[in-house]
């Protein structure tokens, strides 16, 4: 990746929408050279291009999960149950005391309360040996996140995590949606 790249990269961040000719004029190349290096540059899997949401925007509630795990099986079990959940919108894999740090969001902050304490959550997952679960007031410098919409399809019986949300007293009491992957889904997403 060099200047030009980089340059392309910026005027892309700062505006998603920007066609190859305002690229182009912005970097001072022609509308194909930019076509060919952005090309390059997602065939080389350096940058995809996608919407991101604000959580804010949607009234949503975003947290910070962090999980000390007991071993690499049990961390790949958690990735492999949670990797389809609309809801988890990142997990990063650390070294130090805790080994992986999610980010989520939740439609209510009751919601966000199920999921971090009921059979849905993270924390729930065998083989955690300590857990946090920090819900975030504010994000700075970009409100947006990928947060994966087209995971939340409402057509399932089953969870990807194989909870079955029917039967939770906070989903009985409306103190949850439910999930966004299921037809009995009560929420925005």
């Amino acid at each position: 990746m060099d200047h030009v790249d980089k340059k392309i990269i910026a005027h892309l961040q700062a505006d998603g929408r920007a066609t190859l000719q305002e690229i182009a004029e912005a970097v001072g190349f022609t509308s194909m050279g930019v076509k060919k290096r952005l090309e390059k540059l997602a065939k080389t899997n350096t940058i995809q291009v996608s919407a991101l949401i604000n959580p804010k925007a949607l009234k949503l509630h975003p947290a910070i999960v962090m999980l000390e795990m007991e071993s690499a099986e049990a961390m790949q079990k958690l990735l492999n149950r949670f990797k389809d959940c609309p809801r988890v919108v990142h997990i990063f894999k650390t070294i130090g005391g805790y080994n992986l740090i999610a980010l989520v969001v939740a439609e209510t902050e009751e919601t966000l309360e199920s999921i971090s304490m009921e059979k849905c959550s993270l924390r729930c997952s065998q083989g955690i040996r300590r857990s946090e679960f920090y819900p975030i007031s504010d994000i700075y410098f970009s409100p947006f996140l990928p947060i994966r919409e087209n995971l939340a399809h409402k057509e399932n019986k089953v969870t990807p995590c194989s909870v079955d949300c029917i039967p939770c007293n906070r989903y009985t009491n409306q103190k949850c949606v439910g999930c966004p992957t299921t037809s009995y889904y009560k929420g925005p997403l």
